[in-house]
């Protein structure tokens, strides 16, 4: 079986794997990908977060065999330590991570929404970002989005 991943496709041991195993526990367990954060196990947190096909899609209850032949992203292609995205850039100038634990799942969200909608309404950012954050950082998230936004639709951060 092979995982269309992060633009590269990825042959899968597959003594290693089954067609029901969540996506989740393929890309850490399997592929050493840890960034996919394992938050609750039923999809409700969204620590999990990864894009599918373009889609913010919880990898926790997503089966392998659900993303066969479809674009698989996680937080590890969004942006580089020499180019990172501009959320990434809002999240650190906004102060959003406190325990850091969601973020990843949370950054994987706000990229499929900005990737659809460049200007965001507060209504917008809260139906597309159901994610759980513990340390109520929701200000700041909300904000982060917004400025990300604006840097994307004009290229300046400010």
């Amino acid at each position: 079986m092979n995982l269309l991943l992060n633009g590269h496709t990825r042959p899968l041991p597959d003594d290693a794997v089954a067609a029901d195993m969540p996506v989740l526990w393929v890309l850490r367990d399997v592929l050493n990908l840890t960034g996919t954060k394992y938050g609750c196990g039923v999809g409700a947190c969204g620590a999990c977060t990864v894009h599918v096909d373009g889609q913010a899609t919880r990898s926790c209850v997503t089966p392998l065999s659900a993303v066969q032949g479809k674009n698989v992203y996680t937080i590890e292609a969004l942006g580089a330590p020499d180019r990172p995205h501009p959320l990434q850039q809002a999240w650190l100038a906004h102060q959003v991570p406190q325990c850091g634990y969601c973020q990843s799942g949370m950054l994987m969200a706000a990229a499929a929404l900005l990737a659809k909608n460049r200007d965001p309404s507060d209504a917008d950012i809260d139906a597309a970002i159901t994610n759980l954050c513990r340390c109520g950082t929701y200000p700041r998230i909300r904000e982060a989005i917004k400025a990300a936004a604006r840097q994307l639709r004009t290229g300046v951060s400010r």
